[in-house]
This record gives C-alpha cells, sequence and structure tokens, in this order.
C-alpha cells in the first residue's frame, strides 16, 4: 500500500533523495523548497504523485499554515520527515551572532515548530510517524561545529522527551543519525571568516581536513535514504538509527566514554543525595 510523506528541504541532499526514492516506488509526496522550480524535473516525471509547497522553516506562521494546508490536500500523512536544515562551521568565537541565530532558528525552532504543528493532525487520524533528521552529530562533536551540534544535540533532546509523550496516540518518533555523507551538505556550510588565532588548533585541523578532502565522507547518500525509508515501513521502528560505519564507530566510541566516565564518578554523585530520605 502506497504511504504519503511530508518532507521538508525537499530540493537538495537527503531530501531530495528521499522524494526521488519514494515517488519511484509508488508513494505521495508533499516536498517543501524555497524556490518553486527546484522539484519541476520531478514533478514532470511523477506528476500528481508530488506536491510541492514554497517553506522556509524559520517562518513558524507560514510553516502551521503550509503543515495546515499539506494535511487538508492530502487527507492523510503517513511520515513526517523534519530535514530541513544545515551547518554553520567555524570555531564558536568566529561565528557572527545572526549567523547563530538563523542556525537555531533552521535547525532546531524549525524542526520543534515543525513537529509541533503536525502532532494534531496526526492524533486526530489515528497515529503516524515523524523521521526527524538529526546527525551522528546529535550524539558527539567535531571542532567547527559547535552551533551545528547545538542544534542536533538539542532536537534529539526534544525528540526523546516528545516520543514518550504522544506514544499513546500511536505516534512513532525516528531520529536518524547520518555519519558523514556524500551529498552536497559540505557545499552549503556557513562560513564566518577565520581568526588566525584557531589555525595551530583543533579547529584549524578540522578546516584544512575538509578544505584539502582529508574529512573522509564514507556515507553513500541513496543508501542512507533507504536505510531511512526501510525503518519508517518497519512495524517497530527504533528510536535511533545510526547511518553509516562512521556514525557507528563514532557514537558506540562516544557512548562507551560516557558510560566509563559516570562509573567512575558513582561515589560522589550518590555523595549529593539528601541524608534523610
Amino acid at each position: 500500500m502506497s504511504k504519503t510523506w511530508f518532507i521538508t528541504g525537499a530540493s537538495s541532499g537527503l531530501g531530495r533523495e528521499l522524494a526521488e526514492q519514494l515517488l519511484a516506488r509508488g508513494d505521495r509526496v508533499v516536498g517543501t523548497v524555497r524556490r518553486e522550480d527546484a522539484l519541476s524535473d520531478l514533478a514532470r516525471t511523477y506528476g500528481e504523485a508530488l506536491t510541492t509547497m514554497l517553506l522556509d522553516v524559520t517562518d513558524t506562521a507560514r510553516l502551521r499554515a503550509v503543515v495546515d494546508e499539506a494535511f487538508g490536500r492530502m487527507g492523510r500523512i503517513d511520515i513526517v520527515v523534519s530535514n530541513a536544515g544545515y551547518g554553520l562551521f567555524g570555531a564558536a568565537e568566529e561565528l557572527e551572532d545572526g549567523q547563530i541565530d538563523h542556525q537555531i532558528a533552521t535547525n532546531l525552532t524549525g524542526s520543534i515548530q515543525l513537529v509541533r504543528a503536525a502532532l494534531p493532525h496526526l492524533r486526530r487520524q489515528g497515529g503516524g510517524r515523524v523521521l526527524q533528521v538529526s546527525s551522528e552529530g546529535g550524539q558527539i562533536a567535531y571542532p567547527n561545529f559547535s552551533l551545528y551540534h547545538a542544534t542536533k544535540w538539542g532536537i534529539e533532546g526534544f525528540v526523546e522527551a516528545v516520543a514518550q509523550e504522544v506514544a499513546p496516540f500511536g505516534i512513532d518518533f525516528i531520529l536518524a543519525e547520518p555519519g558523514p555523507t556524500a551529498t552536497n551538505f559540505g557545499a552549503g556550510l556557513v562560513r564566518p571568516a577565520p581568526m588566525d588565532v584557531y589555525d595551530n588548533t583543533p579547529a584549524g585541523d578540522v578546516r584544512r581536513a575538509i578544505d584539502g578532502g582529508g574529512f573522509v565522507l564514507k556515507g553513500d547518500g541513496a543508501r542512507t535514504v533507504a536505510a531511512m525509508i526501510a525503518a519508517a515501513d518497519s512495524a517497530e521502528p527504533p528510536l535511533r538509527l545510526a547511518l553509516g560505519s562512521t556514525a557507528y564507530e563514532s557514537i558506540s566510541t562516544a557512548l562507551t566514554q560516557r558510560r566509563t566516565a559516570i562509573e567512575a564518578q558513582r561515589e560522589v554523585a550518590f555523595s549529593a543525595d539528601r541524608q534523610d530520605v
């Protein structure tokens, strides 16, 4: 049975790949874009199976109106994909205030407001799924991506809490956590002017690795999307879905290190308890 998907940021990267694979298998897609003709080639191929809507997720009022219209037009939307986003690349001290505000508004606030706008519709139709595109960067951190990580760690905490709130309504969440993947994500990085003082620091090392091609992108975009779709199709999807060997190894290492660190703190942790209970 075909399904209906709502995808933000459908014009490029994983969002575009999602739209292509879903349409090819016979599903219906509502794809939001910021440029009206961004999916015109897919529209010519798939006709009414694709609905394109203009949206900048930082415009909360417009976002709510688009979600309401999409559910009204489609009747039912099975999976809402929160994909729109980008990366702000630079040491924290280098970032401009406006860049910080826009990163948070796009990746974090925009994702939060999309979920909030979709929940009443998902409840009324008896359930559904939300696929939040996060990153391995929702559980680990690289130098030069501090604000990007802030948004991904933030949305993961939000989703983990909301998933518990709405589970009784038959609404599931999936946090997709791709590692470095061969898409156009790197081309979309926003970069402030670099400060020379960071040249000989881990931030400088990461900058040189990315600029020099030393940052290996093991992930395959099409395979990553196929795994996301399979998870969304499954009867009991995982809350977190690591995608790519880099993501698996990085997240696994980070979790092991955190487990070791917290176990070493057991005595001091318990010492902070009240003694009268």
